[in-house]
């Protein structure tokens, strides 16, 4: 290369490179409190560009009192890293409800500046919900199995007891047979509903387009329960299959759906958005392994609904949850035990604006023998 060519050539720091790399903010604090260098997550993180940040101090976007600004002096007096977990650094500045992780250490050659580190608890959180509700499925499909057995039978007998009874009563109280009938039709029913959980035999997967199963649960809610509301499509024509089985998925978006129709109001003009992309760089670990399975495959379901409560929110996946006045709570419960099955993570965000439902899925590895996906080609 000419001496020309070489100073026409860019030039780049290894070291911010690495650092922008990096999917965490990452910032350096001066002894003043004045911020010297913010990497890429970092503006995103703080809602500013590096210029901008580079002329504030740490201060103007932790207020006074924040837990953060007390580890940045605890490391320059002890002159030792500290970490610190869940921490609450919520500000008007960097949002509501900003729970993170927090690893901070001092500069060896530049005494009094510590780097801070943050990392945000939002996805580590709903992931490990996610194991908490297969748990609960777990404990439904004991449950389910009990139930079946110990439940259906006597109540097979009382409902022909019933029927037998119908015939010699009076008109008054036939009334009262037939709730018995009822009754013991609706609990069998339930019951029925539990014994899904129950099964465990290994799922049958195939390459799966997933566009067209979003298709056909949106065929199938338009007809139905959802006539009266507009849907709108947001989909990556070039996402790969979904390593999946059809009738599941069906059920789960179908599920999804649902639910997201029977939370938007009558008085407001319905939406539900149904959404794909690719996401790489969601991985998590396979329980009792050490492998860590790649989740690129984003599916959300949005509405404009009125939203799920808080305190349901954290236990929304949960069996027998509902906020419908007559909801079994097992519907949810159902779609994260398949989901889960599939080794996928569901996760749920929602406001008074508004819920999304976010799948995190495996694609389709191809191997020998399956070439193409059921449905029609990816549009």
């Amino acid at each position: 290369m000419s001496i020309a060519a070489a100073q026409r050539a860019p030039t780049f720091d290894p070291a911010q490179l690495v650092l922008n790399t990096i999917r965490h903010p990452v910032i350096m604090i001066g002894p003043d409190g004045a911020i010297t260098y913010a990497n890429a997550d970092a503006e995103d993180f703080f809602r500013s560009s590096a210029a901008v940040l580079a002329r504030n101090t740490l201060e103007r976007f932790a207020p006074f009192g924040s837990p953060l600004l007390a580890l940045v002096e605890q490391v320059r007096e002890r002159h030792a890293p500290v970490n610190e977990y869940r921490v609450d650094i919520s500000s008007p500045r960097l949002g509501a409800d900003k729970i993170v992780d927090i690893h901070v250490s001092p500069v060896a050659e530049l005494p009094g500046s510590v780097v801070v580190m943050f990392q945000e608890r939002s996805m580590a959180d709903k992931i490990d919900r996610q194991m908490t509700h297969r748990g609960a499925a777990r404990s439904v499909t004991g449950l389910a199995a009990m139930l079946a057995h110990e439940i259906k039978n006597p109540l097979s007998g009382i409902r022909g007891a019933a029927q037998l009874l119908e015939s010699a009563v009076s008109d008054d109280d036939r009334a009262l047979t037939r709730l018995i009938t009822d009754e013991t039709d609706r609990i069998v029913s339930l019951v029925d509903r539990m014994e899904v959980f129950s099964d465990e035999r290994p799922i049958d997967r195939h390459p799966v387009n997933i566009h067209v199963v979003l298709d056909h649960v949106k065929a199938i809610a338009r007809n139905g329960f959802a006539r009266n509301i507009r849907f709108i499509e947001d989909y990556d024509p070039s996402l790969p299959p979904v390593h999946g089985n059809r009738d599941q998925l069906i059920q789960v978006f179908l599920n999804l759906v649902k639910n997201a129709a029977e939370a938007i109001d009558r008085d407001v003009p319905g939406e539900i958005t149904l959404s794909t992309a690719f996401r790489p760089g969601i991985r998590v670990s396979v329980p009792g392994t050490q492998d860590r399975v790649s989740l690129p495959l984003e599916f959300r379901v949005h509405d404009n609904g009125h939203g799920v409560p808080p305190d349901i929110l954290p236990i929304l996946f949960d069996p027998f949850i509902t906020t419908k006045p007559n909801g079994s709570g097992l519907g949810l419960a159902l779609v994260a035990k398949i989901v889960g099955e599939h080794g996928g993570v569901i996760e749920c965000d929602s406001t008074p604006r508004g819920t999304t439902f976010r799948i995190l899925m495996p694609a389709w590895k191809e191997a020998a023998g399956h070439n193409d996906a059921e449905g029609s080609p990816a549009r």
